[in-house]
């Protein structure tokens, strides 16, 4: 639940960034915007170089005072040190590069450069605090980073210049001030001993993350190769924009939904696997994924019903091209956690390797689509290669997920979520929302049938969904 509601509160900085900077910025801005936003992740998801697994997976749970100064040093500190190294010697050789006078890179660029250590720092310091489960201070970081970046960024942009650049300067001034708490808190909490230096620890902790680093690299390349690829065999950053506040409105699901469920499901689940095994895993998710299948199915109804007017409503109308992309992507978004938390097994049996092969396949078999659909469809291409990879996704993690730790939601939730998703979408579609006009409006009639065909149906058709609130109360499900 901290999760949850740390993660509302980022989708509505979200939310209150999404209208302004969508009206304030035009399609090749935004494009722009989209375009240097995944190299961000590509550099960050490089230059951890899998540290940040290898914290969640060893962190050591009860562990005396020296067996955690021996994880703090060879997990955590010389790792991001490592990190540190790498970004350093990159960045050089940019700087040489630029000074050579072979390349000119865009100061937005530089800006991603710069942002990468500070966001790395970041990684590193609230896995080893989610790793021990305190959630509270996780999302109180993540909160304020997030508001941190959305105050200056709109600042920045409608006081200095209606650009990428400018968003991408209120994102270092935010930086500025996280970089301090990070390093405070380094100092405070991270206890490092050369006595303690452990050479066969930091190999194994790199044998376990580097695979797993490649995999979060693939997956950027499955999550954020659209984008890329739109820009370079259209050579339109106008196609990127458009796409891209489409696939952003969609990722602001996947934040409420995958993000804050993993992250508070992913250490619970290797605790429970330690000490219960198989069966004890079985049971968490099916307490689980009664609560996700209901919401999952209804979110994404709802994006299928009134996604269009969500574009219009929140971006304007001139941004409704976009509306399209959001529909199909944000579909795949809301339907993620179900199929994630159903397969999840790999990484519990130490697997990464197999994990990997799966992501690196879904992120081909992206590209290769792409490739594919782009030139034929545009940027609608790249939405509908979106549904075929993470299709495949899913099918793979499914199959190769370990027979005992596989789990699907019962036949009860699923016909009864998808029995009152279609009456929902018959009624929506036969009558036009009753021929409501504006979008907000739309949007409000969309929302009221929501909670009279779907929410309160399923609240009571189903006694055990009614029966988790008080389980809340004393502090799970």
């Amino acid at each position: 639940m901290r999760y949850s509601v740390g993660s509302l509160l980022v989708m509505v900085a979200g939310f209150v960034s999404f209208p302004i900077l969508t009206r304030l910025l035009d399609n090749t801005e935004y494009g722009v915007l989209g375009y240097y936003n995944t190299w961000v992740l590509i550099a960050i998801a490089l230059a951890k170089l899998g540290g940040q697994h290898a914290i969640i997976r060893f962190y050591p749970h009860n562990a005396d005072r020296d067996t955690y100064t021996h994880f703090s040093t060879n997990l955590v500190v010389l790792p991001m040190l490592l990190s540190f190294t790498l970004w350093g010697t990159v960045t050089a050789g940019l700087l040489f590069w630029e000074w050579s006078g072979r390349h000119t890179f865009s100061s937005v660029f530089w800006c991603v450069v710069l942002l990468t250590p500070v966001l790395v720092m970041g990684s590193f310091v609230q896995m080893v605090v989610r790793a021990s489960e305190r959630s509270g201070i996780v999302m109180a970081t993540r909160v304020s980073q997030r508001w941190l970046e959305l105050g200056f960024g709109v600042a920045f942009v409608i006081f200095i210049e209606r650009t990428a650049l400018s968003v991408f300067q209120g994102r270092l001034a935010a930086a500025a001030l996280l970089l301090a708490y990070f390093t405070w808190w380094s100092f405070r909490h991270l206890r490092f001993s050369r006595s303690m230096v452990d050479r066969a620890a930091i190999v194994g902790a790199l044998a376990y993350g580097m695979p797993l680093m490649v995999n979060e690299f693939a997956a950027m390349g499955l999550a954020a190769s659209d984008r890329i690829l739109i820009k370079e065999i259209t050579g339109d950053f106008a196609a990127v924009g458009i796409y891209t506040i489409g696939y952003a409105l969609a990722q602001q699901i996947n934040l409420f939904m995958h993000a804050a469920l993993s992250e508070a499901f992913v250490p619970v689940a290797n605790r429970t696997y330690g000490s219960g095994g198989d069966e004890a895993v079985r049971d968490l998710k099916g307490r689980m994924l009664l609560p996700i299948a209901y919401a999952s199915i209804g979110i994404a109804t709802m994006v299928l019903a009134i996604g269009q007017e969500a574009i219009v409503a929140l971006a304007g109308a001139d941004k409704a091209a976009s509306g399209a992309v959001f529909v199909i992507t944000g579909t795949v978004m809301a339907l993620y956690p179900l199929f994630d938390i159903s397969s999840y097994g790999l990484l519990l049996q130490k697997r990464s390797k197999t994990v990997l092969m799966i992501t690196v396949a879904a992120a081909s078999l992206s590209i290769a689509t792409n490739l594919v659909l782009i030139p034929r469809l545009g940027y609608m291409g790249a939405a509908w290669a979106t549904v075929v990879t993470y299709g495949a996704l899913w099918s793979l993690n499914f199959i190769l997920c370990p027979r005992g730790l596989r789990r699907l939601p019962d036949a009860r939730t699923l016909v009864t979520a998808l029995g009152c998703a279609t009456v929902l979408l018959a009624l929506i579609w036969a009558t036009d929302l009753f021929g409501v006009q504006s979008a907000w409006g739309r949007v409000f009639v969309g929302g009221g049938l929501f909670i009279a065909l779907y929410a309160l149906p399923v609240w009571l058709f189903d006694s055990r969904l009614r029966a988790i609130l008080p389980r809340f109360r004393r502090g799970g499900i």
